[in-house]
């Protein structure tokens, strides 16, 4: 993690040793993403619905995936996960040491996401071994070992789908998912893809926003309080953002040139890779002048954590709601006190890898 000094230093674009030009200032980094017909997101030769598509494809299947993010959907799923957050917060042991990351972020992360998809619960261990290994998988930075990992997740998700295919579209999440045609037939390809997006990187996403969450309200005590105390939904979701702004476990993401151009000074070539480091751009000094400084309200609209542009997250209404509903369970629970040092991920991973913490 940069300090002040260390981002006032950064340049806003540098250009490695194998011609990927990383995006590190907040300025720049909202240029990229807000100018798709330049950035495009068309980055992997596998099938990605709808991080992968650009233009007129991409808003088609984006308008399906966010009738299922409504408000209206969130508050039909809230008291589901709100029972389920309440539940697992209750199971904690008070007086010893837990670890945020595994021991309340991911289990809480699988069940609330198969609540939420309609998965059965059976399948809560696979999900947590797959995390797992994605997460060594990903350390690694072995090609061969991340894509096994991934057919791994597509064998699941395909034995989710196929029982599906002759119901009537009404049972779960999953079900209507399968039976969309809003943006024409969806094929298991297709439905694999947009399930994949919301299951296989959101589960160890919400595990390690919960991680970041932890390591500072145990560290913060006034601000736990202040949550326990009548904090409106708008406030807590402020005060856990820039939580996440500080810690930003979503390092980054890639596009590729589709013409000659230049990111602040830096020359880019068209085909060029271009990867947006969100977790830089979220501690430019240059915007965040203290970038470990408090200040949920006055970073508010600087803070890109759930991204920006036409490909700002579509499912940030759900982690949203569940990262809230935790926090809030967590802190009925009991008092969130450090129980050792939290340990940083390794890059390319963002945030913690452990966060021990005790709840009196």
């Amino acid at each position: 993690m940069t300090t002040a000094a260390e981002r006032s230093d950064l340049p806003s674009a540098t250009t490695d040793l194998h011609g990927t030009v990383t995006v590190h200032g907040h300025a720049a980094a909202v240029d990229v993403a807000q100018d798709p017909q330049t950035f495009s997101n068309a980055v992997s030769r596998h099938l990605q619905v709808p991080n992968g598509l650009d233009g007129a494809e991409h808003q088609r299947y984006r308008s399906l995936i966010e009738r299922y993010f409504t408000p209206e959907a969130m508050a039909e799923f809230e008291p589901v996960c709100r029972a389920t957050a309440q539940r697992i917060a209750a199971e904690l042991p008070l007086g010893e040491s837990v670890d945020a990351v595994e021991a309340l972020g991911m289990r809480f992360a699988v069940e609330a996401q198969s609540a939420w998809l309609g998965w059965p619960s059976g399948l809560a261990d696979i999900l947590v071994a797959w995390v797992r290994e994605n997460q060594a998988a990903t350390r690694s930075g072995d090609p061969t070992r991340t894509k096994t990992v991934a057919q791994d997740f597509d064998r699941i998700i395909h034995g989710l789908i196929q029982p599906r295919r002759d119901s009537d579209g009404t049972a779960d999440v999953t079900d209507q998912l399968i039976h969309d045609d809003a943006a024409g037939h969806l094929s298991d390809e297709q439905i694999v893809s947009i399930l994949r997006n919301w299951t296989g990187g959101d589960l160890a996403s919400i595990a390690q926003c919960t991680g970041v969450i932890l390591h500072h309200l145990a560290r913060n005590p006034r601000i736990s309080q202040r949550i326990t105390q009548g904090a409106s939904d708008a406030e807590v979701d402020a005060i856990l953002e820039e939580f996440l702004r500080i810690d930003d476990p979503f390092v980054f993401n890639r596009r590729v040139a589709t013409r000659k151009t230049e990111i602040a000074g830096c020359p880019v070539e068209a085909g060029q890779r271009v990867v947006i480091n969100w977790a830089d751009a979220n501690r430019d000094a240059r915007v965040f002048a203290d970038p470990d400084a408090f200040d949920p309200h006055g970073n508010a609209e600087a803070n890109l954590v759930y991204g920006i542009g036409p490909h700002v997250c579509p499912g940030r209404p759900l982690a949203r709601l569940e990262l809230r509903e935790l926090t809030r369970a967590v802190l009925a629970a009991g008092t969130p006190e450090p129980a050792g040092e939290s340990v940083r991920e390794e890059p390319p991973m963002g945030g913690f890898r452990t966060v021990p913490v005790i709840l009196r």
